[in-house]
């Protein structure tokens, strides 16, 4: 039953049922379409123009989502959703606004059919678990069995739908160096890749082949006067997170002086506390010449806080509120170093204390090709995306739920054949017969799960250039388990939040201000 209507109790507008869910589910299709022509390698780009006329053009999803001035409720939930996945893994973000709408709408169409929301929320849930399992334990395979050329397609892979997609190979290579420069291993024993570690700098001029990747973390700032050294080995530094320049008083601070010689005094004394305040620096360094401040951007500060060991300080204030430095608070790096890139000086610190650190210096002729360049880089620095993962995730779930005799039964179904949203838009974006391809797919993989010695078919995919089926895996189209298991977890929190909504009041602003 639907219900609209102006509600006595309530100063505003409420809408309850199946109203509402049509009406989330609306304006989160509305979402998705606009991201999905941007699937896949042969994706189209977006131009958006914002309220001061800059212009941004991309296909990456989380960008475009970021972009818009998103006003309905239900569709905020997605883009927050986009910027979720590009948070945790890098790439996949207009997947994962795909998968979700079709969840959403596949769902809507059950409740329309009388399955209450409950059954398909549990069935989803279930779906979803079983799906992560099902990838864990039948579509991986270890990095460390494949080596370095299959790192360089993954990037291949996750770089072909953006505007660099030409030049892939050198920039796969580049980011696989990359990557593997920063490998480390934790004190649990496990490998890991701080990906944080890696800076990337835009510099105009030149093609985008002349980029490179340089050996250290370089921050876009040159030296604060031309008298301080160009090189410092082995350098101490110290983060400061506040002004070191000559310290004046605070706005408000009224000072009555009789006699005028005692402005001096009280110029001198704001003179003498930036010097003691360097003093205490360098008594907690080695030298002059060994002790680096270093200033820049918090988040850079961060990275360098990170990778020399240094401990980032906001004051010298102590419990006793007198002025102190810790030398322990110091890091260390083997050479510090300003060079000159393109136009600009930069900030070179090499052979940094805790964990490697690398600087991609992307060359490019103009803004707009320099920030695509860093967004495609930034998603295969965290992953990629393909097709033949969702059809075997498609097969298996329709499997599962003909063995189950309960009501989710209905709700994996819809999930199983919702994940084949996925390969027939990335046909569909490649000008492929959608339909054809996506059966063909599905018949290889129901053939793998069912005959022990085809398992090999389950690493079939699409090849959208030619309009085939092929072997993903020994073609090089490769994708990262993480990325393919948010994804699906992602989606299914999401469109289970908007699916529980069976009421929405819009309250209406007061006109003035009445009497209490």
């Amino acid at each position: 039953m639907s219900i609209s209507a102006q509600n006595p109790d309530i100063s505003g507008e409420r809408q309850s049922g199946q109203d509402v869910r049509t009406q989330n589910v609306m304006a989160c299709q509305a979402v998705s379409n606009i991201v999905k022509t941007s699937l896949g390698p042969v994706g189209l780009d977006k131009m958006l123009v914002d309220d001061i006329g800059d212009v941004t053009i991309t296909n990456d999803g989380a960008t475009i989502l970021r972009m818009l001035e998103v006003e309905h409720p239900a569709a905020k939930v997605l883009v927050e959703l986009a910027e979720l996945q590009d948070r945790e893994v890098g790439d996949g973000t207009t997947s994962v606004v795909i998968v979700a709408a079709e969840l959403l709408k596949r769902a809507n169409d059950l409740v329309r059919n009388k399955i209450h929301p409950t059954s398909i929320i549990s069935g989803y849930r279930l779906a979803m678990r079983e799906a992560c399992k099902y990838i864990e334990e039948k579509l991986v395979t270890k990095v460390e069995k494949l080596g370095k050329a299959p790192l360089i397609n993954c990037a291949k892979t996750s770089m072909s739908s953006k505007l660099i997609s030409g030049d892939s190979d050198f920039f796969a290579n580049l980011v696989v160096d990359a990557v593997l420069s920063v490998k480390m291993t934790n004190q649990r024993g496990e490998i890991k890749y701080p990906i944080k570690g890696i800076n990337i700098l835009k510099a105009h001029g030149q093609s985008a082949k002349d980029s490179y990747l340089l050996n250290g973390y370089a921050l876009n700032t040159g030296r604060a006067a031309q008298g301080m050294p160009l090189r410092v080995s082995p350098a101490k530094i110290a983060c400061l997170d506040f002004n070191l320049q000559k310290t004046k008083m605070q706005l408000g601070v009224q000072v009555v002086v009789n006699d005028p010689r005692e402005l001096e005094k009280i110029r001198q004394r704001e003179a003498d506390m930036t010097k003691e305040r360097i003093e205490k620096l360098l008594k907690a360094g080695a030298n002059r010449q060994e002790l680096l401040l270093l200033g820049g951007p918090k988040e850079d500060m961060r990275h360098v806080a990170k990778a020399t060991g240094a401990t980032l300080v906001t004051t010298f204030a102590d419990m006793e509120g007198e002025e102190t430095f810790d030398p322990a608070h110091l890091g260390s790096a083997d050479e510090v170093v300003e060079e000159r890139i393109a136009d600009d000086d930069v900030v070179l610190i090499k052979g940094t204390k805790t964990s490697s650190a690398v600087s991609l210096i992307l060359r490019g002729a103009n803004d707009y090709m320099l920030d695509e360049m860093e967004r495609a880089l930034h998603d295969s620095l965290c992953g990629c995306g393909g097709g033949a993962v969702e059809s075997a995730l498609s097969v298996y779930l329709e499997h599962l739920a003909t063995t189950l005799g309960s009501r989710e039964q209905l709700a994996i179904a819809e999930f199983a054949d919702a994940l084949l949203i996925i390969p027939k838009v990335l046909a569909v974006n490649a000008a492929k017969d959608a339909t054809e391809l996506v059966a063909k797919l599905r018949a290889y993989h129901h053939t793998a799960q069912t005959k022990a010695d085809k398992k090999h078919y389950s690493s079939m995919g699409l090849d959208l250039v030619n309009g085939t089926i092929r072997n993903n895996l020994e073609a090089g189209v490769i994708e990262p388990a993480m990325s393919k298991v948010k994804i699906i977890q992602f989606a299914t929190e999401a469109a289970i939040t908007i699916l529980r909504i069976d009421d929405m009041i819009k309250l209406v602003k007061e006109d003035g201000q009445g009497d209490e």
